[in-house]
């Protein structure tokens, strides 16, 4: 038999066939030529299938036992729906248009009940069925575009409830053309036809078209519900023609389109079944343009469609095809949790899982599917060892599987098998453990052989492939980082130098890893292609040495690894050079006699120990002036001690870890101290003349220098009590008011800047001491006015990620790949997340910033203000879609908790108020007042707005807001906080300015209280009409828009809000009675005729309500 392709691609899931369905088919004879299945339904109890013959057939899922059969004489079943959240409820739609709802009473196990039968689309084509997920109502779409609802009392309630329900169906809308599918979140209904979808608020009766853009033909739509425990609002897919989807938000408004042509050319999957063998062709086809007629909401985080040629399973939040597989003739398709079961146009159903591969191989073999079970393994080999399958199939299932597979059938599957098993290893084996830790890093990868290649993480750097022996693994970090050096320069031979190699004074017993990797990028010196690659391994190494080297070093080993200080810099002196012997025994008696490393740091630990005891001081602690002391006795003893380090590392021929880094930046390597010299020289000029170049040179380091890391090892505690310190100098503003440059002189022209450029040289000189996240706050609260600050500091984690691989992989892809790159590398509470955020900002501006709210509240509104600080329009934008990706009702408090300061509500509102507005000459005259019918303009942030003035602040804070709405001529608002202030006079003279009445009416209007404002308006009113000015509306037309603000006009709210009697008294005492039309007297006529029949329908209600009260006595 030929051997089974295996699929290049790692994919982790897979559609299964476990068991056929046709038994059950043939038992309920629906697999003859007379009756077919016609519609299916899929609950957590049923699998309901509708036949040609009106019948239903209920079976349930555990043991596929058939339990319900429940005839119809009103013609076939063309839809069928279950209640998702009562499994006792299922609703059916015939061929002649009736809909009947049945209570299956299976809790009192009594007989199945028809509770309602709705006529509502009787001679139509009902085309979609959808239950209520809270309450117990289904809602209808036909083919001609009517949607009902059908609200049903049940026996479960009352029986009194029934006789006040008089219309249980309520017709919720018409659309334009078809129902193509319906489905139902959280109060929200969302209905597809063949033009567009719509989005309707059951609750409210407000309807909202999604997106301009219409379409032709069978595309559905679906919820996406979110993760409560994430606060994830729900999310609206929709289906666009080309292989497209629209991304919408629960209010309706489109926030993306994903496009899957492209992905769609991969080959399709095979199915793993029991009817065919599984079949993969590696050809690669174009790409496909399908129309997705229904979108179903799959397992957690996919969405699912299908057209005539197979099934598609999306992962839309990623824009990626999770999968699509060859499946012919389906008709529909009705799914539950991670089940699909396909009614084909034959009658036939399919009963398919999306499972992990992993999982239908397990499946599989409990079943003792053996020949399918060895050729899925075989088809996903990649997929299973590259995934987590080694945790559930362990070489022992697999060496089980090839035992039960006969050698004479299946010889070609039984190597194919046991290459599978040598690829195989156990999980705990230390062989294995090594490989899924290196695997793990991306600078490596694992040849077939057992060779571990490393890979650099540097566009077009290539790798050597060279064996690494047990020992090799136990090494140090910087033993491997000193024979990868070594090889370098043995690559690139050192003209000078005779010898093609170094010696190592080693144990014969030691193998060193043969590193050999020819970068393309290296610089001339070796040690800067150290540092590169040592950026791209530390993390790998930190994690694996602990693990092997507890289980293989030797004694001598072990002995070796323990000096830190002096040996460490002696051997990486030694392998950074290929000179003989007598140099390098003439280094390390160099390095020997300078001071051990811990008496480096004595004067620091005691100069420490005094200031945190200090702190310890109450009086001390809380009071700003003795604490800015205590930190400048403090500071200058740090700074001499690493000052002191600076002094040491320049002198010596080795470097340290922030020089290496240093000098890879600059490109520059000192080679002798002369150079050193010139170095120094150059940079007391760039000091001078930075001070005298504007702020943005400050990003630049002042004295080239730029510390991420630690120059040397610090002990955890000194760390801990270092990075308190220096934490608390920077958010005091406490720095040593004497900036040395490079030769020890003061800088004078540097401190006439020193309000900028202390802050960013102390921020370059102990970064790697600073409490990242306290540092960061501090910085947005403290210098606000230096921006320079917060760009320096944005430019040291730069700097500390560019180690990171993440950070390099990040220069390609669009901005959603990338962004799904940031949210799977970097923990979301990491202190670099902001550098990758500014990251992304600069290359794609306020897209991406309106895509960091999926980041919140790692990052704050807050670091986005910092981080678009010259374009504040660009993060009103960020503000207004992080708001809105809250519920509705939810909107406000959210909006409360970002703004804790009443200076922070001032400053965006002005902001608000400030951009895509209309201009203040449309809205405010000349004299201050508004202009006619300004408050209909459309401001782009008016929600943001009327959220924020409607958030609780004191009395002078909601003043201030008031100047600010009314100076740009935001009225609504304005009318809203004169309401709040109890300002109803100027209020009053304002809706007059703005001439419209339905200010005045409705819910929300302002309607006068006593009889003194009926006045008060009334006088404006007349004042108004002396002066009479024409009246434009918002749209431009003359005499056009809302009703305007009259005598008339005035008068009948006057008459419908305190009777027609007593308001013609008022008005004759305002002398206005002359202004009035007969439109006025025939409206008082009728008010009077309604008051009266009002007032005759009462009597007569409370005259049977007192016989009824006496007939009960009786």
């Amino acid at each position: 038999m030929t051997s089974v392709p295996v699929i290049p691609e790692p994919y982790t899931h897979v559609l299964a066939e476990f068991e056929s369905l046709d038994p059950l088919l043939s038992a309920l004879r629906l697999d003859s030529s007379r009756l077919k299945c016609t519609s299916i339904a899929v609950s957590r109890k049923w699998l309901a299938l509708g036949s040609s013959g009106g019948g239903l057939n209920l079976i349930q899922k555990e043991g596929w036992k058939h339990r319900l059969f429940l005839s119809h004489r009103e013609g076939a079943i063309s839809q069928v729906a279950c209640c998702s959240h009562d499994d006792d409820y299922v609703a059916v739609a015939t061929s002649q248009g009736l809909v009947v709802v049945w209570e299956l009473n299976q809790e009192r196990r009594g007989k199945p009940e028809r509770i309602y039968v709705s006529s509502e689309h009787k001679g139509q084509r009902v085309t979609a069925l959808c239950w209520d997920t809270a309450v117990l109502r289904v809602f209808v779409g036909d083919h001609m575009g009517k949607v009902s609802a059908i609200k049903l009392n049940t026996s479960k309630q009352a029986k009194a409830a029934a006789a006040f329900v008089m219309f249980p169906v309520q017709t919720i809308t018409t659309v334009d053309s078809c129902v193509v599918q319906l489905d139902y979140l959280d109060g929200r209904l969302l209905i597809s036809s063949l033009t567009r979808s719509f989005l309707c608020d059951t609750e409210r009766e407000k309807f909202w078209k999604i997106g301009n853009k219409e379409r032709d033909g069978e595309y559905g739509a679906c919820f996406f519900p979110g993760r409560c425990s994430a606060g994830q609002q729900p999310l609206i897919y929709c289906a666009r023609p080309g292989s497209r989807m629209w991304e919408v938000n629960f209010d309706g408004e489109v926030i993306s389109t994903h496009q899957f042509k492209k992905l769609l050319s991969s080959p399709p999957l095979p199915v793993i079944t029991l009817r065919s063998e599984p079949q993969y062709d590696h050809t690669v086809g174009s790409s496909q343009s399908l129309s997705f007629p229904k979108l179903l909401h799959l397992s957690e985080h996919c969405v699912s469609s299908w057209t005539e040629r197979g099934i598609y399973i999306f992962i839309p939040q990623n824009v990626q095809v999770l999968l699509w597989s060859e499946v012919k003739d389906i008709q529909d398709v009705a799914v539950c949790k991670n089940e699909l079961f396909c009614l084909h146009l034959s009658g036939k159903i399919s009963h398919l899982s999306l499972v992990s591969v992993e999982r239908c191989v397990e499946r599989l073999l409990r079943r003792g599917l053996w020949d399918l079970a060895a050729r899925t393994c075989c088809l996903f080999q990649n997929s299973l060892i590259a995934g987590r399958g080694r945790k559930s199939l362990t070489v022992d299932k697999l060496e089980h599987l090839k035992s039960q597979l006969d050698l004479t059938t299946y010889s070609d599957l039984i190597s194919q098998l046991e290459e599978l098993i040598l690829k195989f290893e156990p999980l705990d084996s230390d062989c294995s453990s090594r490989r899924s830790s290196i695997s793990s890093h991306e600078s490596f990868s694992i040849l077939d052989s057992g060779i571990y290649r490393v890979i650099s993480s540097r566009r077009g750097s290539q790798s050597d492939e060279d064996s690494c022996s047990l020992h090799s693994q136990t090494l140090s970090e910087d033993e491997r980082l000193r024979e990868f050096t070594s090889h370098q320069e043995e690559d690139q031979p050192d003209p000078g130098c005779s010898s093609h190699g170094v010696t190592f004074e080693t144990d014969k017993n030691e193998t060193f890893l043969p590193f050999g990797i020819p970068l393309s990028f290296r610089s001339p010196s070796p040690l800067v292609s150290l540092q590169a690659v040592k950026e791209s391994v530390s993390s790998f190494v930190r994690k694996t040495t602990e693990k092997i080297g507890t289980l293989h070093t030797s004694p001598d080993l072990k002995v070796r690894q323990e000096p830190r200080g002096d040996e460490q810099s002696c051997e990486e002196d030694v392998s950074s050079v290929t000179c003989p012997k007598d140099e390098d025994t003439e280094e390390k008696k160099e390095v020997t006699s300078q001071p051990p490393e811990e008496d480096k740091f004595q004067e620091l630990k005691i100069a420490t120990a005094e200031a945190m005891t200090k702190l310890q001081d109450p009086l001390v602690l809380f009071e700003p002036e003795s604490l800015r002391m205590v930190l400048q006795e403090w500071l200058p003893q740090l700074e001499k001690t690493f000052a002191t380090q600076d002094t040491g590392n320049s002198s010596m021929t080795s470097n340290e870890d922030v020089e290496l880094f240093d000098e890879s930046k600059n490109g520059i390597l000192d080679e002798d101290n002369e150079k050193e010299k010139g170095d120094s020289l150059g940079n007391e000029e760039t000091i001078a003349q930075m001070a005298c170049e504007p702020v943005n040179s400050l990003r630049e380091p002042l004295d080239g220098l730029f510390r991420v890391c630690s120059p040397c090892s610090i002990a955890d505690g000194l760390q801990k009590d270092l990075a308190e310190l220096t934490t608390l100098c920077l958010e005091l503003n406490v720095f040593n008011s004497e900036t040395e440059s490079t030769n020890g002189h003061v800088d004078n022209a540097l401190q006439q800047c020193s309000p900028e450029i202390l802050p960013c040289q102390f921020l370059k000189k102990y970064f790697f001491l600073l409490d990242l996240k306290r540092a960061k706050e501090s910085i947005k609260l403290s210098y606000t006015n230096t921006p320079c600050v917060w760009d320096t500091f944005i430019e040291g984690l730069k700097e500390m990620a560019s180690s990171s691989p993440t950070y390099l992989e990040m220069e390609e892809g669009d901005l959603p790949t990338r962004l799904k790159f940031v949210d799977d590398s970097v923990p979301f509470d990491s202190p670099l997340l902001i550098a990758y955020a500014t990251r992304l900002y600069e290359k794609f501006g306020e897209s991406a910033l309106r895509s960091l709210i999926k980041f919140y509240p790692s990052i704050s509104p807050s670091d986005v203000m910092q981080l678009c600080h010259q374009h504040p329009e660009r993060f009103l934008a960020y503000l207004d879609s992080l708001v809105k990706s809250r519920p509705e009702d939810q909107r406000p408090s959210f909006l409360e908790s970002l703004v804790q300061r009443e200076s922070v509500k001032l400053d965006w509102l002005l902001s608000a108020v400030s951009h895509d507005a209309p201009p203040s000459t449309s809205t405010v005259d000349d004299e201050g007042h508004p202009r006619p019918h300004s408050h209909l303009f459309s401001w782009g942030y008016s929600q943001l707005i009327l959220h924020l003035i409607k958030l609780p602040a004191d009395f002078t804070t909601k003043e201030k807001m008031t100047d600010i709405c009314r100076s740009h001529g935001f009225w609504p608002g304005y009318l809203t906080l004169c309401l709040e202030l109890e300002r109803r006079r100027e209020a009053f003279a304002n809706i007059v300015c703005l001439n419209d009445m339905s200010l005045m009416e409705g819910d929300s209007g302002w309607v006068p209280e006593t009889v003194e404002e009926w006045k008060l308006l009334l006088h404006l009113v007349q004042n108004k009409n002396i002066k009479p000015v024409p009246q434009k509306s918002a749209n431009g037309n003359f005499g056009d828009g809302p009703s305007p603000v009259n005598v008339e006009n005035v008068a009948l709210l006057l008459a419908k809000a305190m009777g027609p009697d007593r308001a013609w008294s008022l008005l004759q005492e305002c002398g206005l009675t002359l202004e009035l039309s007969e439109r006025f007297t025939r409206t008082c006529d009728i008010l009077r005729i309604a008051e009266k029949r009002q007032r005759a329908l009462i009597q007569s209600m409370l005259e049977k309500c007192d016989r009824f009260l006496w007939s009960q006595q009786a």
